[in-house]
Formats: C-alpha cells, structure tokens, sequence
C-alpha cells in the first residue's frame, strides 16, 4: 500500500501544547495535547520553565506517533508555531539562563518609559513600525540587563518558545520573520533584522537566531530529538510561525480584504495586507505575515478569553461541577447563566485588563474593574459584563483596523469564544458585519502544519494549502447592535476615567530588585 505523506504541526501555547497530523488533503487525522501553567510570582508578572515545553512537547509528539494511523514513515515534515514575544535565553551549553519570560509579562514598564524617552517613540516606529511595548521581546532584555545581569551575561542565544522546541528536536538556532516581528528587533518592511534598533538598544546582535521565511526547510530532525519524540531522524522543519500568523494560515486569512478575531488566551483582531502599512504611533501592530511578501496588520486584548477563564476559576465552583456531571464544557453553562441577563447588564460594566492592556491602550498598569455593581446585581450580570467588556474591548480593534485602510465585509471567527453562540453573536453585533467561524478547530497547530507542507511541495503556495478551508455557522448582525453603541460608550468612558487611578495604583507597588 502506497504510503500518504503527513504533515505535524506543532504549537506551544500559553497553558498548552499541541500536535496535530494533516494528510494531503488537508485533514486532520490525529491530534495530542499536553496541558501546563505558567507561574507569576508577582503582580503582573508571567514566567515558565522552558523545559516544560520541551517536555510536553516530548510527550505530545510521542502520544501522537503512537497512534495506528500515524506511521512513522509517513511523517514528511514538522511546522512549528507558539506564542509570540515570550524570552528564552540559553548559554553555551544550550541550557536555559533562567524562567522565560512570557508574552504577558508586564514587568518592563520602566524599561520601556526609559528606552522611549531616550530614543523617542518617533525613532522606534520609523526602525520597526511598531511602538515599545511592555509584553514584546527587547524590554525583556533591557529588564534582564538592569536586574538579572549574570542572567544575560551567560546568554549567547535569544529564543522565542518554538525555536526552543526546534533547539531540541534539531539542534539549529533559527526563527521566522512572522515570529521575529513581535521581538521589536525586526525591520519588518525589510523583513530582516534591525541593525540600528540593536545598537540603538546596545543589544548584542549577535544572540538573534537566522531568520527565514515561514514555508522554507531550514533543519532535520536529529538522532537526540528522534529518541525522545519518536520523530524519525531526518525529517525537515520549516521555519515556521508566530501563533497569530499560523492562526490566520490555519483560518484561511491569508488575502488582503480577509479579516479574523480569535478569542483564545488573548483576543485578536488579524487583517492581512499586500504590503507594509505601520499606523500612526504603531497603534496597530505591523508584522510580517507567514506568507512571503505578505504583511499583517494586528491588535490584541491581553485576557479576552483569559478573564472568562479567571472568572470560571475563581467564582462558578458550583457551575464547573455541574459542568463535570452532566459531561459538557463548564463554559456552556455559565454563558447560558450570563444571557439570562440583559443586554448592558443594568450598568454594570467590566474592563478586562487582568493582564494590563496593549490595544488600543497600551497600558500596562491597567487592571480588571467591574463597575456600577448594585444590589440586584446577580451573576448573569457579572459573567454578561465580562462577555460585553471583551467584545468592547475587541470592536475597538476592529474600528481601528477598518480605518487603517484594511477594510472587511466579514469576519472569520475562530478560538474557544467562537464556539457560543451566543458570543459570537455579541461579537457581531458589537463589529457590525457579518460573521462567520471555520470548521477546521486546530487553529495555530494546523496552521504551522500546512507551512511545512508548503516546504516540502505537498502543496505549491500557502494560499493553496488553504483554498479548502471552510466556513460555517454564519451569523448575521441582529437587533442587539442597537444596544452596542451606548455599552461601548459607557466602556470607553470608564477606561478614560481610571486611567490615572492606574498609574498612581501602579506607582505604589514595590518595584522589583
């Protein structure tokens, strides 16, 4: 029996790990996860192990390649994604200098007052069309440099989290330039790294990784990564992606005029572009996208799904055991207690900041609010208002990006927030276009999947390996858009009004040592 070549992808999350095995036409046959935490030993910081990742990428792969229908001799090639901005240094001996600091991580605000004060914001943008914030890779370094200097010292390679992974599994020291954008240290007009923001910086050019585009094989699998995996010896990587880009692949927004709004961990509003196009003060990231000369505008809201998730934790027990009970997603349950509410939750508002904000408030010292809480405040209102203040938060994004010359008659849904119909119909009401989400639930895994494919010819460009994927479940805009406007307003106004009580909040927490 002639043998059907496979593609994995494989993708480091913020609270996971996945793998996924796609055949030639696209389908996913197999998929493996492996679930962790991150540790934050101190308010708005977020730190891990970067062994963890590899670990559970060992045990992933190896669940993966165990399964009857992935044989060993069918794997073709490996895509990698993860998140995005995450530090990982190593040392000569390739052993990490110390914890990885995470995409939202917001410890460097200092750092990035100083380098912007001393650059300018101006300077920064023309080099990297992109402003200085708290969660990308360079403040890593500068706060590493100010206080943990033995840390950097030993440091003599910089990596993003699945160019740790490829590390391991191959031994090569490369990345994307999807990937690399989110450092700061890219030019990503060029799509090469930024001589003048290094030394403007005085950051060592000589820690960056080789940097390709994302379909190019740039290494094989060698015997150590084999053994530990159960990979075969000898497979190609490709460079692969940034979790956002390798989303947008796996979600077919790939064309200029496609827009999508993942609600994951993080939430983010994706239009891809035909060419470089930085907004003003970089409001807007401005990337490179995972397709060659193609770039991608992006904004994000830090804990989008992540406030839901805190919420579920923290305050629906008895919710999340019914959930166990019954055999469904606890999710279910408390989105149906939240639309018992009404729509603008009798004035209660959330801003959704747990983790500080970067779009369009680039504001690390930002926290989680509710407002106008009463008496007859239950907690459908309090659920309804965290789902309202996510999607405020989101159609703010989204106006930006329609005035930012990307403009969209729809958008592709994707992520955990995708699956209720109830938010995606929230979310569309609040964008005012119509929606829809994409069968294929594998996201930034088949996404990097579909790259290595690409890599090694299965398919002949990335916007073919993406021409089957399908939507489904459309939504139109409904009578609750009428609604949006003043629960927007009243959003937007309470942001303006704490802004300040932020800053002075912040300035009074113990700095670090």
């Amino acid at each position: 029996m002639k043998s059907i070549p496979l593609c994995i992808g494989l993708d480091v999350g913020t609270s996971s790990l996945k793998v996924v095995a796609v055949n030639p036409h696209g389908v996913v046959i197999a998929s493996g996860q492996a679930e962790y935490e991150f540790e934050s030993p101190r308010p708005g910081w977020a730190e891990t192990n970067p062994e963890v990742w590899w670990h559970c990428a060992c045990a992933a792969l190896r669940q993966l390649m165990a399964l009857p229908c992935v044989a060993a001799g069918e794997v073709t090639a490996i895509g990698l994604t993860g998140q995005m901005h995450s530090l990982v240094l190593v040392d000569a001996d390739d052993q990490s200098t110390g914890p990885a600091l995470m995409w939202n991580d917001q410890r460097t605000a200092a750092v990035c007052d100083r380098a912007v004060g001393e650059l300018t914001a101006e300077r920064i943008w023309q080099l990297t069309g992109n402003q200085m914030l708290c969660g990308f890779t360079a403040p890593k370094l500068l706060w590493l440099r100010d206080h943990k200097p033995d840390q950097l010292r030993r440091a003599r390679r910089l990596m993003l989290p699945k160019d740790f992974i490829r590390l391991r599994l191959t031994g090569a020291f490369h990345t994307d330039v999807s990937d690399a954008s989110g450092t700061l240290l890219l030019d990503c007009g060029h799509r090469r790294w930024s001589t003048e923001m290094c030394e403007a910086l005085a950051i060592d050019a000589s820690l960056l990784p080789e940097v390709f585009e994302s379909p190019t094989i740039t290494s094989r699998i060698h015997a150590s990564g084999a053994a530990a995996t159960g990979l075969p010896i000898g497979t190609p990587v490709c460079a692969g992606a940034g979790d956002q880009a390798a989303q947008a692949v796996g979600t077919g927004i790939v064309n200029e005029g496609s827009v999508g709004c993942t609600i994951g961990t993080s939430g983010v509003i994706f239009a891809t572009t035909n060419s470089w196009r930085p907004t003003p003060r970089g409001v807007l990231h401005s990337f490179c996208h995972a397709i060659p000369d193609r770039w991608h505008l992006m904004g994000v809201t830090l804990c989008a799904g992540g406030s839901l998730q805190w919420w579920r934790d923290t305050m629906c027990g008895d919710l999340v055991a019914r959930a166990r009970d019954r055999g469904v997603d606890p999710y279910e349950l408390i989105i149906a207690e939240a639309s018992q509410a009404p729509a603008g939750c009798d004035g209660v508002s959330f801003l959704p900041y747990l983790s500080g904000e970067r779009t369009p408030h680039a504001d690390s010292s930002a926290r989680g609010v509710f407002l106008g809480i009463s008496n007859r405040t239950t907690r459908a209102h309090l659920t309804r208002a965290i789902l309202e203040g996510v999607t405020c938060s989101l159609a703010e994004v989204f106006a930006l990006v329609g005035t930012s010359g990307a403009p969209a008659d729809r958008v592709r849904l994707s992520g955990g927030g995708a699956r209720s119909a109830f938010w995606r119909q929230m979310l569309t009401d609040a964008l005012g276009i119509p929606s829809a989400i994409v069968t294929q639930p594998h996201g930034a895994a088949y996404g990097a999947a579909l790259l290595a494919g690409v890599g090694v010819g299965i398919w002949n460009s990335v916007d073919d390996a993406t021409a089957s994927i399908a939507e489904t479940d459309h939504t139109s805009v409904g009578s609750g858009a009428r609604a949006f406007p003043h629960i927007a307003a009243r959003y937007e106004s309470a942001y303006r009004s704490l802004a300040p009580w932020f800053k002075a909040a912040q300035a009074t927490e113990a700095h670090p040592d």
